[in-house]
């Protein structure tokens, strides 16, 4: 036993000089560094933060390095590396109405207080593989406008203020706030621990729920009301000045979906709303989460729950892709004893079909 205890472990230590090798890739090659892929890979980077959960760029695009490019892998690390790290408090709630606009769209409204702001992204593009990114290729310099500070109110203001749009909760001073990083998960699940999980999730598990919702299976009708990405401050409320005191700036990207909504004996026929948020520029990833969102409301709208995007239960316990990846990856890992016992129950039941299964007769002389 001792023995193959050592064989094992030499044989771990020796894969793991062997992925420190693939990882490194052909030595003539430069190596990739943390600022080419912060820079150059930054959607990827977003996604990390995202998912792990931590806003650290440096963090996120060395986690990608070391996990040769695994997302999830990446995702993983992140979140290691964060259950590590001491708690000083809570920051207060960002205003992404005072965002610092990079990209802002709206598919309800063509002329929004502010202007459409087309930004960086790949909406517009012909989806062709460009052979001069292979070259070392300069791009020409985009026009650029100067950054305005001001306030840029959200579409969802604007029907908010005829009553079109029911209201966005506004939550008590003195409410608690939930933390699935530090408190286990139970159902029902209150509007903020599911917006909590939908945005540790896994992009493409909630991209899929949100487009089966679009296709019948949850009764979402949607409008992307606003789309917008930015700067927005980060502030910290310190008990010693006795007033709250800014941290710096981070990149979120915010969706918010406009519903239909039929009305009840108790209140008018208005819109609703599915919210996302999430570091870095993550559009897909926040849309997604805003019609899952929706799709989620459906008891508190007084809703029929028929589609895997309704049911909370099945949505928060199967879209964090860190946890799924550890229940389905421990099937690599030595089931012999449980195997050797099923293989044993197939034989004897193999046993008994061939003996008196295939001749009725002797199985009933046997009985």
């Amino acid at each position: 036993m001792y023995v193959a205890v050592k064989g094992g472990e030499r044989a771990i230590e020796n894969a793991h000089r062997l992925l420190a090798r693939e990882r490194r890739g052909e030595a003539d090659v430069p190596e990739v560094t943390l600022a080419q892929i912060s820079g150059q890979l930054a959607l990827a980077v977003d996604r990390v933060m995202s998912e792990g959960s931590l806003y650290d760029r440096e963090l996120a695009a060395l986690a990608i390095k070391q996990a040769r490019g695994d997302m999830i892998e990446a995702i993983f690390l992140v979140r290691a590396f964060r259950a590590t790290l001491p708690r000083f408090g809570a920051t207060e709630p960002v205003d992404t109405g005072k965002m610092q606009v990079r990209r802002r769209i709206s598919a309800t409204f063509k002329d929004i207080p502010g202007g459409q702001i087309l930004g960086p992204t790949f909406d517009y593009t012909h989806r062709l593989l460009d052979p001069q990114l292979t070259e070392g290729f300069v791009p020409d310099e985009p026009a650029v406008a100067e950054a305005s500070s001001a306030p840029t109110p959200r579409v969802t203001d604007i029907l908010g203020r005829d009553g079109l749009i029911e209201s966005s909760p506004a939550a008590g001073a003195d409410q608690a706030v939930g933390d699935l990083t530090r408190e286990p998960l139970s159902f029902p699940a209150d509007r903020d621990l599911r917006l909590q999980n939908l945005a540790r999730g896994d992009e493409g598990f909630l991209l899929a729920l949100g487009y089966s919702s679009q296709r019948g299976y949850g009764r979402n009708h949607p409008f992307a009301g606003e789309i917008r990405f930015g700067e927005v401050e980060v502030e910290f409320s310190a008990e010693e000045v006795g007033f709250a005191v800014p941290l710096g700036s981070i990149e979120l990207t915010e969706c918010q979906m406009i519903n239909q909504f039929k009305g009840s004996a108790t209140e008018a026929p208005c819109f609703t709303r599915g919210y996302g948020l999430a570091f870095g520029q993550s559009e897909r990833k926040t849309m997604s989460m805003a019609l899952v969102d929706r799709a989620l409301r459906a008891r508190e709208l007084g809703e029929e729950v028929l589609a895997p995007a309704q049911d909370e239960e099945f949505v928060m316990s199967h879209s964090d892709n860190v946890q799924a990846t550890g229940f389905v990856e421990h099937l690599k890992l030595p089931h012999y004893v449980d195997f050797q016992s099923e293989l044993g129950l197939l034989r004897k039941l193999r046993d008994e079909f061939f003996q008196f299964g295939a001749r009725p007769e002797l199985k009933e002389a046997a009985e």
